[in-house]
């Protein structure tokens, strides 16, 4: 049996956090990944629909020629120089971290699924390996949902939708959350007809109603077909493609594609983990349960990234690792300390820090709130970008940020500011004393709040 410092099970992004602090101490590490190495985020999330996304991001501005004065003809998609951009930059991505891995004296690389022995011991088929300290780092998988028919289907998730060779005739996506209307625009733009399908009455339930209708003007705006309110009650083959039975405000609707992408949620990969014979406990869902510092209910086990429920994303799993190594070496940071920030990438992308509106309210807190609208930023009407809104939340007994909500040119970015400005519990009227450079978005934001009024 060999024995480690410290085994790391799985290679996500949280991973490399690890081993950017590990490493230099010289203690011995292994790292057990049965997939590719890099993770969701490098292979199947981030890195690949963020190329596909500045791929649609073009072909929509060069349709565009005659607003911005000149002439293109027209557009020809070469989807397959699309994917082998996207694939050049996701598989540099994963080679980059395993060549690092495998060449660095005092890191090994196991290739295999790895499942509890005990509380300090993983196997990887026959081999048996011994930990100090290990790192729970397995991630999400996309959830199955028990529609009937589904099993008799080619249906496809994120990953499935990522490996097509050729753009979808016909794309139907369950699901109207990040994941469904980040590609229902994607491939509208690539020249699929899209049909979206939510259960809910708006797209992105936990996101303020005036955000998710703006955004859903917007995809309708670029051909999207959306269906809210909608259950799907069976799925079956039709010909070379799918029918779908929906159930829409209790009226029968039905929906044909050539394609089925499932985006309705997540799972922890926790299955076949063997938790149990290590003492980890998981909670209703699945998630491995974790204290403040990401650490679970075994003795030197910690859980980061997707699987401990506590964030699902790639920032919030770097964070994690930061937490780990923080209580390792002495740090500060914890997961109560942390702000949730995130940004949505469509296009307009959606910037959100803090709390919505809506949970400001359910607070009972006394809040101001103001909001300004991409038409009345001179530097987005430049560019050319105008749709979209500022929301801005602030505590009216601390004059503290709540929340900000940015849809618009620049959100993803912008959010980032106010990410700051909540994390050092600045105030809004200490904000508003900011210069910031003209002719920006951004330069707009300590203006807005000029327009603080109560929430009614």
């Amino acid at each position: 049996m060999q024995t480690f410092d410290h085994i790391i099970l799985g290679s996500g992004q949280a991973t490399g956090t690890l081993l950017g602090k590990l490493i230099p101490t010289g203690d011995t590490i292994t790292v057990i990944e049965g997939g590719k190495v890099g993770g969701s985020c490098v292979n199947y999330g981030c890195t690949p629909t963020k190329t596909l996304v500045a791929s649609a991001k073009a072909i929509h501005q060069a349709s565009r020629g005659e607003f911005f004065g000149f002439e293109t003809g027209d557009i020809k998609i070469n989807y397959a120089r699309i994917r082998e951009r996207m694939n050049e930059i996701r598989n540099g991505s994963s080679n980059g971290l395993t060549n690092w891995m495998e060449s660095t004296p005092n890191v090994s690389l196991i290739r295999g699924w790895g499942t509890f022995e005990n509380e300090n011991t993983i196997r990887v088929g026959d081999e048996l390996v011994q930990g100090k300290h290990i790192y729970v780092n397995v991630g999400t998988s996309s959830f199955v949902p028990p529609i009937t028919g589904l099993e008799d289907v080619d249906w496809i998730d994120n990953s499935g939708l990522l490996d097509l060779e050729e753009v979808p005739e016909n794309l139907v996506i369950i699901g109207g959350g990040y994941i469904g209307v980040e590609f229902a625009q994607v491939f509208r733009r690539f020249g699929a007809d899209v049909t979206l399908i939510q259960r809910d009455d708006q797209l992105m339930p936990r996101e303020d109603a005036d955000v998710a209708n703006e955004i859903q003007k917007a995809l309708e705006e670029e051909g999207v077909n959306i269906i809210l309110n909608a259950n799907t009650e069976k799925v079956s083959k039709k010909g070379n493609g799918i029918e779908l039975d929906l159930d829409v405000n209790g009226k029968p609707q039905t929906v044909e594609g050539s394609h089925l992408l499932l985006a309705i949620g997540r799972r922890p990969n926790t299955k076949g983990l063997n938790l149990e014979k290590a003492g980890i406990e998981t909670n209703e869902r699945g998630y491995i349960t974790v204290d403040d510092y990401c650490k679970t209910s075994a003795e030197n086990v910690f859980a980061v990234g997707d699987v401990n429920g506590k964030g699902a994303f790639t920032h919030t799993s770097v964070n994690d690792a930061e937490i780990v190594l923080d209580y390792l070496f002495d740090g500060d940071r914890s997961l109560s300390q942390r702000t949730q920030v995130y940004g949505l990438f469509t296009d307009p992308p959606l910037g959100r820090v803090g709390m919505s509106e809506k949970e400001t309210i359910a607070s009972g807190r006394k809040v101001l709130k103001a909001t300004r609208t991409m038409t009345r930023i001179s530097r987005a009407k430049e560019m050319g970008e105008t749709k979209g809104f500022v929301k801005l939340l602030v505590d009216a007994e601390t004059d503290q940020f709540l929340g900000a909500s940015i849809l618009g040119v620049g959100g993803d970015e912008i959010i980032n500011m106010f990410a700051t400005a909540i994390q050092a519990g600045m105030t809004w009227k200490e904000y508003r004393k900011t210069v910031l450079v003209h002719p920006t978005v951004s330069e707009l934001m300590p203006w807005t709040l000029d327009a603080l009024k109560p929430i009614e």
